[in-house]
């Protein structure tokens, strides 16, 4: 990996994402740029028609500066490793979130870590906040840390799909290999299923990815496994809480996940409870 970009709003969540990203740094040789967004009242919706003061922006960029730098020294020096050490930059800019991660988000960005602020509830969370709008516009893949996430090694990542789109799907699962190889990590593809049983075309379909996989990837560390539950999302919960699963991905596009839901994103919901990072690949 190349850098990897942790959005920061100086909260208790954030804090530990970073952390988390910091540590994540470490296992798989990349470099760290903080970045935090200066929202200004004359950008903040309703605001009205506010003139804001020259001096007054510059002491928030100067603040923000300023706490970059202590999360930056809290980082390094609560490193008591012999091992690979980041290199951690930071940048403060005026603007929402997404644009100023957009704007940072340039070709030596591998990731983008943010926390996963879903305490004022799923609604809100669904509804607009930083997260959730990260997740609709991020052009790289991003990791969503919440604030029970445990910081160790990266053993066993999840993939989740339910084989609609198996191009897409196939692209990000790709991706995901080259992230997993950095840290020896294990990829189980899971899938969900509501029926009694597979259907013959839906085996198929699997016996021919695995197969792909097999012959392209040169990745051996790559399982299967599938899970009968009444819903996808709880399955995936039982997954994540009784199989070792250190991150689960999945992939985020113009298509539901779950046929039957139709407004509601289901990466977003899954971001909204489980209690390990979700890695979000846009379905392309």
């Amino acid at each position: 990996m190349k850098t990897i970009l942790i959005s920061t709003d100086f909260s208790p969540v954030a804090a530990h994402a970073a952390v988390y990203g910091y540590n994540l740094a470490k296992q798989t040789k990349a470099n760290i740029l903080l970045a935090h967004a200066i929202t200004v009242p004359a950008e903040v919706p309703q605001s009205g028609m506010i003139v804001w003061p020259m001096y007054e922006s510059e002491e928030m960029s100067n603040d923000s500066k300023a706490e970059l730098q202590k999360l930056k020294k809290h980082l390094e020096e609560n490193d008591y490793s012999d091992t690979f050490k980041p290199a951690v930059s930071y940048r403060a800019e005026a603007g929402k979130v997404t644009d100023v991660i957009a704007h940072l988000a340039d070709e030596e960005i591998s990731m983008i870590i943010t926390g996963s602020h879903s305490s004022d509830g799923l609604s809100t969370f669904l509804l607009g906040n930083h997260c959730s709008n990260l997740i609709d516009t991020a052009t790289k893949p991003l990791l969503i840390v919440p604030a029970k996430a445990a910081v160790r090694k990266i053993k066993k990542i999840a993939f989740a799909t339910d084989f609609n789109q198996v191009g897409k799907d196939t692209k990000s699962i790709y991706k995901l290999i080259e992230f997993a190889k950095l840290m020896g990590a294990d990829i189980l593809l899971t899938h969900i299923y509501t029926d009694d049983h597979h259907s013959p075309a839906l085996q198929l379909l699997i016996d021919q990815l695995m197969t792909e996989l097999s012959n392209k990837a040169n990745y051996p560390q790559i399982y299967y496994r599938a899970l009968k539950d009444s819903k996808v999302e709880k399955g995936l919960t039982w997954l994540c809480e009784n199989d070792q699963i250190d991150i689960l991905a999945m992939n985020h596009g113009p298509y539901n996940f779950i046929d039957d839901i139709l407004k509601l994103s289901h990466t977003k919901k899954m971001a909204a409870h489980i209690a390990i990072p979700l890695l979000v690949y846009q379905a392309t």
